[in-house]
């Protein structure tokens, strides 16, 4: 399906791979922190993924400043 030489393969791929990682630390750390109203709400994180793993940079920002405000 994807061409390992094609550039805008690759980093399609580098792209989600990256936001799985964030979109897996967020649900599992940090989701619960930002959402004090989301706790045990676990039928709604598969929901996100497909929204995390596509805006990840957003979301790294979004939680270092959320983070950065509750200290």
């Amino acid at each position: 399906m994807f061409d390992m030489y094609d550039p805008i393969a690759v980093g399609v791929m580098i792209w989600a791979g990256i936001g799985l990682v964030v979109a897996t630390a967020f649900l599992l750390f940090g989701f619960d922190r930002i959402d004090p109203g989301a706790h045990e709400a676990y039928a709604v994180r598969p929901l996100l993924v497909p929204g995390l793993v596509l805006l990840w940079p957003l979301v790294i920002w979004r939680w270092i400043i959320l983070s950065n405000e509750e200290r």
